[in-house]
Order: C-alpha cells, then structure tokens, then sequence
C-alpha cells in the first residue's frame, strides 16, 4: 500500500451545495484536487465520501495528514 502525498500544502476552499456528494481524494494524487479522479487505484487509498447537508463554504485538506477527514485542521502547517 502506498501511503498519502500532500497535494498541497494548504486546504481547499470550496463552495458545496445542499444534497450533493463529494469525493475528497485522500490519496493526493488526483488532477480534480481536492476530490477523486480514480488516480488511488493500486495504492490501496480510497477516497472519503461527503454528503452536504447545506449549501456553504468549506475547507477540504490539501496535505491528506488531517486528523479531520476531509476537513483542514491546520495539519499542513507542520509539514
């Protein structure tokens, strides 16, 4: 298995809408950054499932060292 690599070191802003679905890539090899594009196959990673339950703003991790998958916790900022 191979383990995660920062996309980023920084989060992801993202506006997400009520009722729709998202991938967070947990592997950070996806170009669809910081949601899955299937590049976790054979890694032994898969993505994270989130469900919005309203429409806002949210920070998604770029660094995939979060203790608050798939949520920024301020992680990258010790990396």
């Amino acid at each position: 298995m191979d383990g995660p690599i920062p996309a980023q070191k920084a989060p992801y802003n993202v506006m997400v809408e009520e009722g729709k679905r998202y991938f967070w890539c947990a592997c950070g090899r996806s170009a669809n950054q910081p949601f899955c594009d299937g590049a976790h196959k054979g890694t032994g990673l898969t993505p994270m499932l989130f469900t919005a339950d309203k429409s806002e703003e949210l920070w998604f991790c770029g660094c995939k060292a979060t203790s608050g998958k798939p949520f920024c916790d301020g992680t990258h900022e010790s990396l």
